[in-house]
């Protein structure tokens, strides 16, 4: 029996921008019931390239081809509703005769907007989520979805997840966010230099793929350049053999030089390092009884918390929750309605807008990095010229006088970072940095945020990003406005202590994660497969676990002896019950912990033993 044909083929897809080819010969196809990650670095063509198969960009050789009869959709990064009198309006714009007339309005509302609204005054995480239900509502065969979690809350990117697992469509997704694309693909796109590579497997064997290509790459070219040494050898000192030969080994060695030349490295990754100052005191900021009520909604009521130096802090929650209110609060930008706010000796504070607010469109790069102080700058105390300190990000020094406007989403990304981490600062407050970053800036991103000797307040819907990086979380109470609680651990631990039971959404606007998502100890348990080093994350976990379970015996020693007060159980039954409750989750942590550490130095052990 023949293979169905596929919904969408690409064939020998290129395309040249002024001058310097973006894609070569790109071949690939998309099948019913595909759920396909596409993935490259910043720049790469990702973008572009689904919109070539999106019918809304001429590649300049190839073809693509769509199976007769099929729809496909779009989700673009900036969509434009200014043309619609109503969200209604613009969300029904795709439906065809045949299609749902009331699925629009149905996804509209599950995704918390107001199908009368109007598109004027809309934030970018509303006219995203507008964006969705339209490309959602005909139930294409196809969807190309591009960075649809970008400026969504972590409800409306568990309603994706949920939705997409539900749909008949094939999907693929350009996103940074590694948590949805693990939970959401099952084969692998890479665009890297311009060709793709196809993994038939989900975003969670990516790294590790890519890693292994790229060095079977690095001993392919050692080996190439080694063979170019033998015949260089051959032809200087060996035996004069017949002239015929002579010449066709010099030909073969001309085109091994030119093998060697033409072969394009992959592209290096952005070195990211921030100007530390002197030490904080210890303790970084006091909050006691802090309430604040913004257009009659009270945003934070009663929360009291102390930050101490060395602290990374997540705040998470729904769009509209108060996450930068409470930032504001935190940092002294904003005055409480009530209680007080302490800042701690010799804080001094850097701050990234996920708003890139102090971008001006006109402005060149290298005015933007000195503040127009000519063609330097201060890092780390010493002086250093702006085209160096650029190519730390990844920016060549032609583009020094580049206006900010030419620059790409993940660009701008790493020139705010550039600025923010020239400036000395023993307090980082980053809120949403992981925006338009690509993967491997992501994950120098994360070393700075867990080496960081200061203190971190983050704000993200990023859960990988969140797990890899803080070890306290602060999150909205579901059940009371404006109170907020915090949670000892990342993200996962959150949901954990919460419980699993109460997580799931009903729709995009609860604030709860999914309970789809796999038990964090459940994870945890798995013995790491063997490899040549050890990843990024076993690594991390190696080293932060030992103090999460030194802080889990704490919690449990705290527990026990609030137990073994004689007059607790007669004074209070049902907190007696509640604290029993909490010390078994917390050995049972404890205990999953510990067992996951073993597992890692056992595997680190045998990683050096070789």
């Amino acid at each position: 029996m023949a293979a169905p044909a596929p919904l969408l083929r690409l064939e020998d897809i290129s395309l040249t921008f002024g001058g310097a080819p973006l894609l070569a010969d790109v071949a690939v196809s998309v099948h019913q019931g595909d759920r396909i990650a596409l993935v490259g670095r910043n720049g790469s063509g990702k973008s572009t390239l689904l919109k070539i198969a999106a019918g809304l960009v001429e590649p300049s050789a190839g073809e693509v081809i769509t199976e007769r009869g099929a729809t496909v959709r779009y989700l673009p990064q900036a969509p434009d509703l200014a043309d619609y009198p109503s969200l209604r309006a613009y969300a029904e714009a795709d439906l065809g005769p045949l299609d749902d007339p009331h699925r629009a309005e149905r996804l509209l509302i599950e995704l918390g907007l107001d199908p009368e609204r109007g598109p004027a005054g809309l934030s970018g995480g509303e006219a995203r989520r507008a964006a969705l239900a339209r490309t959602l509502a005909p139930e294409p065969d196809l969807v190309l979805l591009d960075e649809p979690t970008n400026h969504l809350d972590l409800p409306a990117i568990e309603w994706l997840e949920g939705e997409i697992a539900r749909m008949a469509s094939a999907v693929v997704v350009i996103s940074h966010d590694r948590r949805f694309l693990e939970n959401v693909s099952r084969k692998t796109f890479w665009l890297d230099r311009g060709t793709v590579r196809e993994n038939r497997a989900g975003f969670g064997a990516f790294e590790a793929w890519r890693d292994k290509v790229l060095e079977e790459e690095e001993r392919d070219l050692h080996k190439l350049k080694r063979k170019i040494v033998r015949e260089e050898h051959w032809l200087t000192y060996g035996v004069t053999a017949r002239r015929k030969r002579n010449q066709r080994r010099l030909g073969e060695l001309n085109a091994l030089r030119q093998r060697f030349r033409s072969h394009e490295r992959a592209p290096g990754t952005a070195k990211l390092e921030a100007t530390e100052t002197a030490a904080s005191g210890k303790l970084v900021i006091e909050a006691g009884s802090v309430s604040k009520t913004l257009g009659g909604k009270p945003l934070v009521r009663d929360f009291s918390v102390r930050v101490h130096r060395g602290d990374r802090i997540g705040l998470v929650g729904p769009n509209g929750a108060g996450k930068t209110t409470l930032v504001r609060l935190l940092t002294g930008d904003l005055d409480p309605d009530e209680g007080t706010i302490r800042h701690g000796a010799n804080t001094e504070l850097a701050m990234l807008d996920q708003r890139r607010a102090a971008l001006d469109p006109d402005e060149t790069l290298e005015h933007f990095l000195t503040d127009g102080r000519g063609q330097s700058l201060i890092v780390g105390g010493a002086q250093k010229h702006v085209a160096s300190y650029m190519k730390d990000f990844l920016f060549n020094p032609e583009q020094a006088r580049t206006p900010v406007r030419e620059l790409s989403g993940g660009e701008k990304a790493r020139l705010v970072l550039a600025k923010l981490l020239a400036r000395p600062a023993n307090l980082l407050v980053l809120d949403e940095p992981t925006n338009d970053l690509d993967m491997e800036t992501l994950d120098l991103l994360e070393e700075l945020v867990a080496g960081f000797d200061g203190t971190v307040l983050l704000v993200s819907h990023d859960r990988d990003f969140l797990d890899r990086t803080v070890n306290a979380v602060i999150a909205p109470d579901p059940d009371r406005d404006g109170r907020w609680i915090a949670y000892a651990g990342g993200y996962s631990d959150m949901v954990a202590q919460r419980g699993a039971a109460k997580e799931k959404p009903r729709s995009a606007t609860s604030d709860s994660p999914s309970r789809s998502r796999p038990n964090p100890r459940e994870k945890e348990s798995r013995p790491p497969a063997p490899s040549g080093k050890l990843s990024y994350k076993d690594k991390f976990a190696l080293e932060t676990l030992p103090g999460e379970i030194e802080a889990l015996a704490g919690e449990i020693a705290e527990l026990e002896a609030r137990l073994a007060d004689p007059d607790f159980f007669a004074r209070d039954p049902a907190g007696f019950s509640a604290t029993a409750e909490a010390l078994e989750e917390r050995r049972a942590e404890h205990a999953a912990k510990e067992e996951r550490w073993l597992e890692l130095e056992m595997l680190r052990e045998e990683i050096e033993a070789g």
